[in-house]
């Protein structure tokens, strides 16, 4: 063999055992190229010099609300309390206190109510749902969840409970598209519609025993069930305490 046949013959094994070696770390290391990853940007704050004014007198978050008008429980139960009565007395007062700004309660809503009659039921255009007792905050008593209709989409859902001292308060107020409520012990979730027709939030409140109140602790999103509905995201199918 020449002598640049030789070197030329040295150079490719070489080259060879660099290549082999290169690979050998890779798969060693689990080194790869995933591309242009970009470029990281921190996120900008928008309008960080403006800030909503506080919660008027009576729209504090946080706080259980007495309903005015309504006879003490003394056997400290909703049980055999009537809910369209609750429900009446919740939606004047909060209306009266709202003055018309749609914070506390749908301006519609006391348009809605007025369709209940005096039946036990309310009658047959009743807006408001049947109610389900439950015992969400663990202390052995039922709570009273039930849910006004405002239109054919929008919902003001309602729970109560009764305190101590036999007064019926709203322990929970949440205007939403109700697609799917669910109650299990001091949990009550809430399945809602987004923006994306693949996905819907739910919202899951827990009893806080410190607020006196059903407090927002979880906010998840969730694929939304493929049933073939024509709805942007169908309700699951669920058993008893299901609004």
């Amino acid at each position: 063999m020449s002598l640049r046949r030789r070197s030329r013959a040295i150079l490719l094994t070489a080259a060879t055992a660099t290549l082999a070696a290169t690979a050998g770390c890779a798969d060693v290391e689990g080194l790869q190229d995933d591309g242009d990853l970009g470029t990281a940007h921190a996120p900008r704050t928008l309008w960080k010099n403006i800030r909503p004014d506080p919660p008027a007198p009576g729209q504090q978050p946080g706080t259980a609300t007495a309903v005015p008008g309504l006879a003490k429980v003394p056997e400290l139960s909703m049980r055999g309390v009537n809910a369209v009565d609750v429900v009446r007395a919740d939606i004047t007062a909060a209306t009266a206190a709202d003055a018309g700004t749609g914070r506390l309660v749908d301006p519609r809503a006391i348009q809605r109510i007025a369709l209940c009659t005096q039946a036990v039921d309310g009658g047959p255009d009743c807006p408001v749902r049947p109610a389900v007792l439950a015992d969400v905050t663990g202390n052995g008593r039922e709570e009273l969840i039930t849910a006004l209709d405002i239109d054919g989409r929008l919902s003001e859902l309602r729970v109560y409970t009764v305190q101590d001292d036999g007064t019926i308060a709203r322990i929970l107020s949440r205007r939403a598209v109700l697609e799917g409520v669910e109650v299990a012990a001091e949990h009550l979730a809430v399945r809602e519609p987004t923006s994306n027709p693949k996905k819907v939030s739910i919202s899951d409140y827990v009893w806080d025993p410190e607020a006196g109140i059903m407090n927002l602790d979880q906010l998840t999103l969730d694929e939304c069930p493929n049933q073939g509905n024509t709805s942007p995201c169908p309700a699951p199918r669920t058993g008893t305490g299901t609004g």
